[in-house]
């Protein structure tokens, strides 16, 4: 994802449809579609207060423990009853492996929050042009996420009463996850439908296939939410339905990108020109004297 990746789209780039006519003054709609070059100094702002108020929405979210519980006997007696019910089994066979499920633990903390945000810096430099659809494609999953949150509470199978499951983080003592040990308090624990590791994993994945060109980076990309939806299962953090929510969730985002900007945000042109300087304003000569005699 370096300056030097180069998108297989780039042809496609002076075929797209313009959203007016060179010369034709824009309404103020069609300026808001119109990509544009990103300022970093609104970007850095938007994301912040953006994630912050996220997470003020999603904790404020009332827990309804009962409720939440009730949702997550119901989906573990349909994965039974289905014989889609692996999450216990995944989870006791990588318990087994103590390097690897502290690895996973840490995982969870941190790739969630740290391949995004590399993902973002990379479009902000070198797409440009893709930047803005590709982050309403994740402001749109992210906010969709809160109503699911809302209105579907839903215990992780870890907190299943009577449950088998392992907290592997609370077992291995590990810095991990929000909803585990002493950081429990600070996040709703029954907000795991839909799983936003997997909406955003895949919003990554997807950004690196469709843009770079290093064949193996591409590779990478793919496999990123493929190893997330193992880790969130492994941990115990969320049922394997929870990936099919944020799927979902992932969909609705790129249907409203896709209905604002009039294309995928992964075919919009790559660059964009530069911000037009204002015209400076040139001062009135002072009046020369009249000449007098000479």
């Amino acid at each position: 994802m370096g300056e030097s990746t180069v998108t297989p789209l780039e042809g496609r780039d002076q075929a797209l449809p313009q959203p007016v006519t060179a010369g034709v003054r824009q309404r103020p709609m069609d300026r808001l579609r119109t990509p544009r070059r990103p300022r970093l100094w609104f970007e850095v702002l938007l994301i912040a207060v953006s994630y912050w108020t996220y997470s003020l929405i999603r904790n404020a979210v009332p827990e309804q423990r009962g409720a939440a519980l009730r949702n997550a006997d119901w989906i573990w007696s349909v994965e039974n009853h289905l014989s889609i019910a692996v999450e216990e089994s995944v989870n006791h066979a990588v318990n087994s492996v103590t390097w690897l499920i502290i690895g996973m633990n840490y995982y969870y903390a941190t790739l969630h929050f740290v391949i995004t945000l590399g993902v973002l810096v990379w479009l902000y430099r070198s797409h440009p042009g893709r930047y803005a659809a590709t982050r309403l494609v994740l402001f749109a999953t992210t906010a969709v996420a809160l109503i699911g949150y809302y209105f579907y509470p839903l215990a992780p199978p870890r907190l299943m009463p009577g449950g088998d499951f392992i907290d592997t983080v609370v077992v291995h003592r590990t810095w991990g996850s929000m909803a585990s040990g002493d950081l429990k308090h600070m996040s709703n624990q029954y907000a795991a439908m839909p799983s936003m590791h997997i909406g955003w994993s895949l919003w990554c994945g997807l950004t690196i296939f469709a843009l770079a060109s290093v064949p193996w980076v591409r590779i990478l990309g793919l496999l990123y939410p493929a190893a997330t939806l193992l880790v969130i299962v492994a941990t115990a953090n969320h049922f394997w339905l929870d990936a099919v929510g944020g799927i979902l969730c992932l969909t609705f985002g790129f249907t409203v990108a896709r209905i604002w900007y009039g294309a995928l945000p992964y075919h919009l042109p790559r660059t964009v020109p530069p911000r037009k300087k204002a015209p400076e304003r040139l001062s009135p000569r002072p009046a020369q004297p009249p000449a007098g005699p000479r």
